[in-house]
């Protein structure tokens, strides 16, 4: 059964809505098909599953883009009702002939959604008549054709059927037969295979035994000892002492003086700290509080989009093709966008997005143009770019605010510290970047503790107690082996008992698929309940971003012991000074998490952490 359909206005005006169902939906489907479908261009899906306590909904839609109005059917997911999509075309056809900008209700619409209601159902109920029918007739034939004649019978009978050229019934016999004769088949073959497997396995075991012969292994120990007794005679006037350790000598390629050692490091007792540099003061400031200029070069580029594939048709001449862009194309169908669609999905690839994301993103833009009327001296490939910039601008323009610092002042009001963990894959820079966000974060009088839960690598404490040296800011460790959340837990009591304002947790790296350290992850969570969850990834892959964002999220929701288990909250992009054009990774883990990117590293010093500049972003995807 239906459960409610309604019709809005893009703008989010409630234009109808069905009385007759008036159900009461449990949780709020609706207000989430928007939050997290419609707006983050996800509407090319063909429906939506929502979950609420009691209750599991299915949500299908549709558009009329050239007046902006949006159709929502909601039914009970184990319903599966097969008139929902035909009922949504009907009301939209129906709606758009009264429709009114200027009208606000629409009460005489009941009727006709009562009449187009009863149509579809009708419809829906012929069908369901007609498939038990033709069931009931295939399985009548199949059972007749087990009646006549046993195995052999039949089999005789569809032999020659078959070579008579039978139709699609002398198929359901064929496989009869053959079932048959691949038994009796299968049968000789197994007895073939034991009749040469014996063979085999006497000439295996002849082989065997000249392969292992004992006599020849002799032989060739022999021939191995004389060899090695002559290279004795030859190197004996050059015996090497057992005691003077052999040292490897520099390669001289020229004339110039030879080096005196090849170590250079400075060997420093762990006690000592007068010889580390405090590096903190001499950085300067962070690119975290610089704007970032972005050039208006080639603003215009977005003429060259058109590819090979979206040229017009040549049967159309120039004329016509003229014409129609002077006086506007009536409505935009799917196949004028489709060329251009196809260029958009190509370029995106070439900057690194995933090919999920690229087919789902021109996917949304299709449906949200589709319908549309083009306006006069405007092109199909234009209109198809400035659709899809909007659509990027709005899923990479974060939907909460970002700003940590405000955050932090609003923990330190309630006199307790900013958790942040840092989480991610092996080897994308979770332990240097956190201590890039520690110098940012001094840069704003915030005092910083940093906690060691990194308990699994060799060297991540020592790395982390170099860095904490290095600004002059605590660090909480307990060594190795020792169980993260039961550290991070113990360090956040005291930054407590100290006064800090942060606590920045590092952890283990760990792949996605990893299920015990995905489970020692999320329980450190579940225990700590940090502010902030950061997933700390790198700007070079592709379509990897999309498998291990998803299946953290997957893994936190699945192994946590929560009814509302955490998730990612936020990105930390690292390596972003070495893509150059390819941005496209951060495209992909906004759009498969929906969280935004709050950090980008851009090099090996402490000051090389910069915001993520949208508008860059997307004029980079696109150019």
């Amino acid at each position: 059964m239906l459960e409610q359909l309604l019709i809005f206005t893009r703008g989010g005006l409630i234009l109808w809505t069905c009385k007759e169902l008036g159900n009461a939906l449990k949780g709020s489907p609706i207000d989430t098909l928007i939050r997290s479908c419609l707006l983050e261009e996800r509407s090319g899906a063909a429906s939506y599953n929502y979950d609420a306590p009691g209750a599991s909904y299915t949500l299908k839609w549709t558009f009329h883009n050239d007046l902006g109005l949006v159709f929502v059917a909601v039914y009970q997911r184990i319903l599966h009702l097969l008139y929902v999509d035909e009922l949504l075309a009907m009301v939209k056809h129906e709606f758009s002939q009264i429709y009114d900008p200027k009208r606000v209700e629409y009460f005489d619409f009941d009727e006709t959604f009562r009449q187009l209601r009863k149509e579809a159902e009708a419809r829906a109920e012929e069908l369901n008549k007609v498939k038990p029918v033709g069931k009931s007739v295939n399985d009548g034939r199949k059972l007749v054709m087990k009646k006549g004649g046993g195995f052999d019978g039949g089999n005789k009978k569809n032999k020659s059927e078959a070579n008579e050229g039978g139709n699609g019934d002398d198929g359901k016999g064929r496989k009869l037969e053959n079932g048959h004769s691949y038994g009796n088949h299968n049968a000789a073959v197994v007895q073939g295979n034991r009749g040469m497997g014996l063979a085999n396995g006497k000439e295996n075991a002849s082989s065997n035994n000249e392969a292992f012969d004992v006599t020849k292994l002799q032989k060739l120990k022999n021939k191995g000892g004389k060899k090695t007794s002559d290279t004795s005679v030859v190197s004996k006037g050059s015996k090497v002492d057992p005691k003077k350790k052999v040292t490897k000598k520099n390669r001289v390629w020229d004339d110039t003086p030879k080096d005196a050692k090849l170590d250079f490091t400075d060997h420093v007792e762990e006690n000592v700290n007068e010889n580390i540099e405090v590096m903190a003061a001499d950085q300067g400031e962070s690119m975290m509080d610089k704007e970032e200029i972005v050039s208006s070069d080639s603003e215009d580029d977005e003429d060259e989009v058109v590819s090979k594939d979206s040229k017009p048709d040549a049967k159309k001449g120039w004329f016509s093709s003229m014409f129609q862009s002077i006086a506007g194309k009536a409505n935009l169908e799917k196949a004028d966008l489709e060329p251009a669609l196809k260029a958009l999905k190509d370029r995106l690839m070439t900057k690194n997005v995933a090919e999920e994301i690229a087919e789902k993103l021109c996917e949304s833009v299709a449906a949200s143009l589709e319908g549309k009327k083009l306006a006069s001296f405007t092109r199909v490939s234009s209109t198809v770019q400035a659709a899809m910039e909007e659509a990027l601008v709005r899923i990479l323009t974060p939907r909460r605010s970002i700003d940590i610092l405000r955050d932090v002042h609003a923990a330190k009001e309630q006199r307790k510290p900013y958790v942040v963990v840092f989480v991610g894959v092996n080897g994308v820079g979770k332990s240097t970047n956190l201590a890039k966000v520690a110098y940012w974060l001094l840069q704003h009088k915030v005092s910083v503790m940093m906690a060691a839960c990194d308990t699994f690598r060799s060297g991540a404490v020592e790395q982390l107690r170099t860095h904490a040296r290095r600004l002059q800011i605590p660090i909480f460790e307990k060594g190795y082996e020792k169980d993260p959340a039961v550290v991070a837990k113990e360090a956040i009591q005291e930054a407590t008992r100290n006064g800090s304002d942060v606590v920045l947790v590092d952890t283990a790296g760990r792949m996605q698929d990893n299920e015990p350290l995905m489970r020692a992850l999320s329980k450190l969570i579940y225990l700590n309940n940090p502010d902030l969850v950061l997933f700390v990834g790198e700007a070079l892959v592709g379509n990897d971003a999309v498998d291990q964002l998803s299946k953290f999220n997957q893994k936190l929701a699945d192994l946590s012991t929560s009814p509302n288990p955490r998730l990612i909250d936020g990105i930390l992009l690292t390596k972003f000074d070495t893509i150059d054009d390819k941005v496209g990774a951060a495209l992909s883990m906004v759009y498969i998490s929906g969280s935004p990117v709050m950090f980008v590293g851009c090099g090996q010093s402490y000051t090389d952490l910069k915001k993520l500049n949208v508008k860059a972003i997307v004029k980079t995807l696109l150019k």
